[in-house]
């Protein structure tokens, strides 16, 4: 790389963020992070970053961040890297609306918002790179993960689109697609399901409890399991590629469920993910 280019990675407290965060810098790209927790902010300036206060749920701390990030930039930006993300495990029928909602505000509703806010700054400089974060889970879905399996679906629906009607102004949209990745996802995630999921008159009781051994493992629960610097790797394709692809899966369980739904009937599939 010969300049530095600017870019914004959303959920940086932890995991992908926060790795990708690292490495990005020790290549030379002058990187933006950015955090819900004031602690994580914090944390994040004190290893030398330049850090906002994003809440994804939140419109207002959003549009206070863009401000903040042109302030600093002096309104350039290469690329945005929409990686804030949580899980909210729970069959479908034990997902109130509000806790659905939730779910959405911050994994596509935020995400989108701070998109369109970001926009104008690449349609003013001509050029830009919009990756989303998105999962296995965003193209094909599993047992009790109904809530991020939609929020990952509606955001690779939005993706595509903006691909779309984005075409020929310099700004190209990837999606990159883990699968596992060792991270505080499961750990988040138990957090959220203990606190919206009441397993007492759930029907599904009985694989509640297996949810929650799942989720309370210090160790690797699914096979393939990567670090977060596999996610990493495909980033930097997305920002470094003249012509980056629509798509990146990273995992094996991704590729292996890509290939497996362009090829099966539905009933054979979902046998399959019935037993995953």
């Amino acid at each position: 790389m010969t300049s530095k280019k600017i870019i914004l990675i959303t959920g940086c407290s932890c995991g992908i963020g926060y790795e990708s965060a690292h490495i990005l810098k020790k290549r030379g790209y002058r990187v933006i992070t950015s955090a819900r927790k004031n602690a994580d902010v914090v944390k994040l300036r004190k290893e030398g970053f330049e850090c906002l206060n994003l809440d994804l749920s939140d419109s207002e701390s959003l549009q206070r961040g863009v401000q903040a990030l042109i302030a600093l930039t002096g309104g350039q930006l290469d690329a945005l890297f929409n990686n804030g993300a949580y899980g909210q495990p729970g069959a479908v029928e034990d997902l109130s609306r509000d806790v659905l909602k939730k779910q959405f505000e911050t994994n596509f509703f935020g995400t989108h918002e701070l998109t369109n806010l970001i926009l104008p700054i690449m349609r003013q400089q001509g050029h830009g790179r919009i990756i989303y974060n998105s999962s296995v889970l965003g193209f094909v879905a599993m047992k009790y993960r109904g809530a991020y399996n939609a929020s990952k679906y509606a955001l690779e629906g939005l993706a595509d689109t903006l691909r779309l009607e984005l075409k020929g102004t310099g700004i190209f949209i990837s999606i990159i697609e883990p699968g596992p990745i060792r991270s505080n996802f499961r750990k988040n995630a138990f957090l959220m399901y203990k606190n919206n999921i009441s397993i007492e008159n759930s029907f599904h009781k009985k694989a509640y409890l297996q949810i929650e051994k799942r989720l309370n493992s210090e160790k690797d629960v699914v096979p393939f399991t990567l670090s977060p610097e596999a996610v990493t790797k495909k980033l930097l394709m997305t920002l470094e590629s003249n012509n980056p692809k629509a798509r990146y899966y990273v995992t094996f369980p991704t590729y292996m469920f890509g290939f497996l739904k362009r090829v099966l009937p539905t009933a054979w599939l979902d046998f399959i993910l019935d037993k995953a």
